[in-house]
């Protein structure tokens, strides 16, 4: 019974169909009828014009519109939990060729906007230090956390103070949207987010994630950088059918509510034991070695997180009696 990862859930049956019904003699690279239908399909979801790519990885996702984002002698500021510092093994630096990240703490790593106006005033205005170009946030946080709208639009308004570019880390962005119950757009672009990773792998995809860019005339960069770096996919009609197939009548959305659900129900038999309200779907739970081992013993799966913590994770498919069963295992401890 595992709660250890939504990256290692299965593709749903609907990417699975979509899959067979790419596989056909068509154009190569991002020319076929699927990767064209993009930039329209996700222009409906985000009421305005973007320009989409498909990519195969979160990390490609999240450092190319880095890459857009910042120059090589800039800096990046981002929460010291974020998936481009602790998970992606220099990669921002790789594709940036050289720009530096710049931590910042905030509880369940959500940035404070004073945080950033803090950040970029300890930065003297001359060559011999780093300049803050860009920001980037993760929603939902490594934490679990969801930004609201409000909160999206306060950073952003910190972002135009300080002319920084705005990417942000969706890869359970499905998670906070269901979460918060605010449209893609009020959390996005209206927020003044110019670039957002949108990610579907953890969400029930298979090998397909989106880059979705609400600064257009960042495309050209984009596209570039994107075939430099080896991510231009010959076959990419593959993943656009993926994308396409979830976004159909708001699937996406439908299976992190899924995954929500679970976790909350999970959330209300932990109680006390939980660090961080439950507000998309992982949970981190205060848990002895000895507790811990208790529930492996019972045959539940997950990782521990540091000592005295660890992190439950439910997915789109969530068995739910294997969700109750651990509810009653984590009540009786």
């Amino acid at each position: 019974m595992r709660f250890f990862s939504d990256n290692a859930a299965p593709a749903c049956p609907a990417v699975m169909d979509a899959i067979q019904s790419a596989n056909c003699q068509t154009a190569a690279y991002d020319g076929d009828e699927w990767s064209q239908r993009l930039d329209a399909a996700f222009s409906d979801l985000f009421e305005t014009e973007v320009r989409a790519f498909w990519v195969t990885t979160g990390t490609a996702a999240n450092c190319l519109a880095l890459a857009a984002l910042c120059p090589p002698h800039g800096s990046i500021l981002t929460h010291e939990m974020a998936h481009i510092e602790q998970d992606e093994a220099g990669a921002p630096g790789f594709f940036t060729h050289g720009a530096k990240l710049t931590l910042l703490e905030g509880k369940g790593a959500k940035i404070p906007p004073a945080a950033i106006d803090e950040a970029v005033g300890r930065v003297r205005k001359d060559v011999h230090q780093v300049q803050p170009r860009a920001l980037s946030i993760t929603n939902a946080t490594e934490y679990g956390q969801s930004y609201s709208a409000a909160e999206v639009a306060a950073i952003g308004e910190m972002a135009r103070k300080h002319d920084l570019g705005f990417h942000m880390d969706g890869a359970r962005f499905a998670n906070a949207v269901a979460f918060r119950g605010e449209s893609p757009a009020d959390l996005t672009w209206k927020a003044g987010v110019q670039a957002l990773s949108f990610g579907f792998i953890k969400n029930g995809g298979m090998n397909a994630e989106a880059l979705i860019l609400f600064d257009t005339d960042l495309y050209g960069l984009v596209e570039v950088m994107k075939k430099r770096s080896g991510h231009l996919s010959s076959k990419g009609r593959y993943a656009a059918a993926q994308i396409l197939a979830m976004l159909d009548d708001d699937l996406w959305l439908d299976n992190a509510r899924a995954a929500n659900r679970a976790a909350a129900l999970l959330g209300e038999a932990c109680g006390n034991r939980l660090n961080l309200p439950v507000e998309a779907n992982e949970l981190f739970v205060a848990m002895s070695a000895d507790e811990a081992a208790s529930l492996r013993a019972q045959g539940f799966d997950f990782y521990d997180w540091g000592p005295g913590e660890v992190r439950l994770v439910t997915s789109w498919n969530q068995d739910m009696s294997e969700v109750e069963k651990l509810a009653e295992a984590i009540r009786s401890l």
